[in-house]
């Protein structure tokens, strides 16, 4: 890509600007000084941070929106018959794709810490940000989840550190400049482009040897550790729960709910102690690589300590959003097996009555390839309740429905559906989540655990569950 493309360009227009990709490089752009517009086809909390910054924001997608730019930015789930984008295409300004911006805007910082992974990128992202900024270090940031303390997903900082969440989807990873790059786990995902868990490590090699300084890697994870062996030239660093690591934790001591202590060692000698707020054994190993990545940058360990003890989780990472009548209620962005095994484990061990799991599949593909295992994860939970499938950028071709899920699952909730209409359907959509919040909110108990999963638009039904459940508890104390 051509790294002068930004030079001379005055005004920005992002095509779905709302998106978890593209608002944190709209807030990098817009601190830059940049002019920006863009446009959106759904109304959402994001959306209205972009208006509250002052970004002229146009709902719905069409061709006269673009009026003005002199270079164009759109997420890959823009379809190619969308008009926005076709009259960008001929529009003769040039035409970006995100991951293409995000790419040129890592190679402004000589410090780009890349953290990829199949799971854990924001949380882990976010917490090495959390880390550094504690720590006093102006850095910038771009996270796939919004995180309290930079007030959003994106920050532009005046030091040459950036934090950057990678994501290896269609191998856009290999577009950005890392400089550190840490490599949390690779597991089967996204099989629909790579085929094979086999191309998904050779894809992770390949952004480990892109990077110029150190490989931050989970050494406990054995297809992390055959995508970096043999890779010299390059501080090789490992981290996990195992003394064969570089950077391990010793004496891990769960307290209650959220919390946990343990002590962060490094060869073999103790550097100080870790208080986290966040639940399971994967958040260990996401602190200690976010740990391991703060040091190496420069930060010293007490504010690495009391970043991470400051850290409550990022936007929609076991994200408590209120209780009412007795009930929790928690949004997760977990949607493959092992991210929903992870937090549905944790969340058991927690001292709920019971634990209900809300999830929403993501994509046609992702469901079908791992039904079995979607299945045995959604039957961890007390009480486990769908809705339909969000197709996202994919089209229902096999097909396959919610139903085929849940009939493997004991006990499992779900709503019948006309698999006539598509998903698309916005009456169709709202129907099926008015069904979810009517059931839950009639059935749980207090002093139960809601927890509404998946990377999609599940997050509406934990809004209206709470809704719900508040007008009763109001009704009750009248």
């Amino acid at each position: 890509m051509n790294n002068e493309i930004l030079n001379g360009k005055k005004h920005i227009h992002f095509i779905g600007i709302g998106g978890s990709g593209m608002y944190p490089l709209a807030q990098i752009l817009h601190a830059k000084g940049y002019y920006l517009t863009g446009s959106d086809n759904n109304e959402t909390e994001t959306l209205q941070a972009v208006r509250d910054m002052g970004i002229p924001v146009m709902l719905g997608q069409r061709a006269e929106n673009i009026e003005g730019a002199d270079l164009i930015v759109h997420t890959a789930a823009i379809m190619a018959d969308n008009p926005e984008l076709i009259a960008a295409k001929a529009s003769g300004v040039p035409v970006l794709e995100r991951s293409d911006l995000l790419g040129l805007v890592t190679s402004w910082y000589d410090n780009a810490i890349c953290v990829a992974g199949t799971h854990g990128k924001t949380t882990t992202t976010s917490m090495v940000t959390q880390a550094l900024y504690t720590a006093g270090i102006d850095l910038s940031a771009f996270i796939g989840g919004k995180l309290p303390c930079i007030g959003g997903s994106g920050r532009s900082g005046s030091s040459d550190i950036m934090t950057c969440e990678a994501c290896e989807f269609v191998d856009t990873f290999l577009k950005l400049y890392p400089d550190v790059a840490v490599l949390l786990n690779i597991d089967a995902d996204h099989l629909d482009y790579f085929g094979t868990v086999e191309n998904i490590i050779k894809s992770f090699r390949k952004f480990s040897e892109n990077t110029t300084k150190a490989i931050i890697y989970n050494g406990d994870d054995a297809n992390t550790c055959k995508a970096v062996e043999g890779i010299s030239g390059k501080d090789m660093i490992s981290y996990g729960l195992t003394d064969k690591n570089d950077y391990y934790a010793a004496d891990i001591r769960r307290v209650s709910g959220l919390e946990t202590h343990f002590t962060v060692m490094y060869q073999g000698r103790a550097l100080g102690q870790i208080t986290l707020h966040v639940a399971g054994e994967h958040n260990i190993l996401n602190a200690l690589a976010a740990a391991a990545a703060a040091l190496y940058v420069g930060a010293d360990f007490a504010s690495v300590a009391k970043g991470l003890e400051e850290f409550r989780g990022a936007g929609r990472r076991f994200d408590k959003k209120g209780e009412a009548c007795g009930i929790t209620l928690v949004d997760d962005y977990a949607h493959h097996p092992t991210e929903l095994t992870a937090t549905l484990k944790a969340a058991m061990q927690m001292p709920f009555r019971e634990v209900w799991a809300v999830f929403q599949p993501f994509t046609y593909t992702r469901t079908e390839q791992h039904l079995e295992e979607f299945a045995e994860s959604l039957s961890i939970p007390t009480h486990a309740v769908l809705t339909d499938i969000m197709g996202g950028r994919e089209k229902n071709t096999t097909p396959i429905f919610t139903r085929q899920l849940a009939e493997k699952i004991p006990g499992c909730i779900w709503f019948p559906q006309d698999e006539s209409m598509p998903d698309s359907c916005d009456e169709r959509k709202y129907a099926n989540f008015q069904q979810v919040c009517d059931y839950v909110t009639e059935h749980a108990q207090p002093g139960d655990l809601v927890l509404t999963m998946g990377c999609g638009d599940v997050n509406k039904v934990n809004k209206m569950i709470l809704e719900a459940l508040k007008k009763k508890e109001e009704k009750t104390c009248k």
